[in-house]
């Protein structure tokens, strides 16, 4: 039945050039842990991508229950954390996979910078991978927030104030991520748009950019 239907599909779009474009593509000996153990530190840019999948897919699951204001927050996660079934595993996914994200994703650079990745035709993924780097950490900041709870609280009001210390344009900032005074209803209203649209928006176009390079300009080799 599946091949049949795979067949439909292929005459009338032609798939079967693009993923065999894709599954033929050679990977360079020395990124072959198979071959070099060493080879193992380049893959930790498939490592924070996996990842990644993985915090949008319990993400997607999350929205399904999260209910983004003051009054409701905390008792839709608490609800999630205990009533849901298998809820407690996939926010406990998404929580800890927020913190190991970024933890492979700063391996990840530093392996780009100490093998000399960054250097030329290679510089504007470079840049491309800081600003990944960047909403990844806006992607953390903001879904701290979510739970509503004391330590949300408060993380985000130190987080804001640091926000607000930036010469000039930090009081700005400030009112942009309160939406307001305080951290309060409109905060976390928009701490939730940002984390849920604007940044995955934003993360989507810059990986898509980043493996389109990577594939035109290839892996580099070793020092």
């Amino acid at each position: 039945m599946f091949k049949s239907m795979y067949n439909w599909i292929d005459e009338r779009l032609d798939i079967t050039p693009l993923w065999r474009d894709v599954a033929d593509h050679e990977v360079p000996e020395h990124v072959n842990p198979a071959h070099h153990f060493s080879a193992f530190v380049y893959c930790f840019g498939g490592l924070t991508f996996f990842i990644t999948v993985i915090q949008i897919l319990s993400g997607m699951f999350l929205t399904m229950y999260y209910v983004p204001d003051i009054i409701n927050a905390y008792a839709s996660v608490d609800y999630l954390n205990h009533k849901v079934a298998f809820g407690g595993i996939v926010r406990g996914m998404h929580h800890f996979g927020a913190s190991l994200v970024i933890v492979m994703m700063f391996l990840h650079t530093l392996r780009v910078f100490f093998t000399g990745s960054y250097k030329a035709p290679r510089e504007m993924n470079w840049v491309v991978g800081m600003l990944i780097f960047f909403i990844m950490l806006g992607l953390g900041f903001t879904g701290y927030l979510l739970p509503w709870d004391n330590k949300a609280y408060f993380a985000t009001k130190v987080g804001v104030q640091i926000a607000e210390s930036v010469p000039y344009i930090g009081p700005y900032i400030g009112e942009f991520l309160y939406g307001g005074d305080i951290v309060g209803a409109q905060t976390l209203t928009r701490f939730f748009a940002i984390h849920v649209f604007f940044l995955p928006g934003a993360l989507i176009a810059m990986l898509a950019a980043h493996f389109l390079m990577i594939r035109k300009q290839g892996i580099s080799g070793p020092l």
